[in-house]
């Protein structure tokens, strides 16, 4: 390694012998979402689950679920599923076609991927 090659490495261990006990003493943010996530993985299946303030996964063909409480966030992938949560906090995103996303309360922000490649997909805040 050259004069130079030592000096950047020096004074990159430098800054993160300042960093990284500074970021412990001040604490690092931690995430929303809580651990107890429920992964639907199912073809042609009818559930209701509870949330739980975690993230509902679903992934399959015809699908319909009922997600009952408040949901971090709704991860959807496949096609022709249907899912109605209470509350979504964070996010809705959609991947595939013929997804059909309803939420009766909350404001999250929603990333429709396969409106994106020119599917249709069905996302919207419905009455409680």
């Amino acid at each position: 390694m050259t004069g130079g090659g030592w000096t950047v490495l020096s004074r990159f261990c430098a800054a993160c012998a300042v960093a990284v006990p500074a970021a412990l003493a001040l604490g690092v943010p931690t995430a929303q979402a809580k651990n107890g996530d429920t992964h639907i993985t199912s073809i042609g299946s009818t559930q209701t689950i509870d949330c739980n303030q975690a993230t509902l996964f679903v992934n399959g063909s015809g699908n319909t679920i009922n997600a009952l409480g408040s949901c971090w966030a709704v991860t959807v992938q496949g096609s022709s599923n249907t899912i109605v949560a209470d509350n979504v906090v964070n996010d809705i995103t959609v991947y595939g076609f013929d997804q059909r996303v309803f939420y009766k309360s909350g404001e999250p922000i929603v990333w429709d991927r396969g409106r994106e490649l020119g599917m249709t997909n069905w996302i919207d805040r419905v009455p409680a």
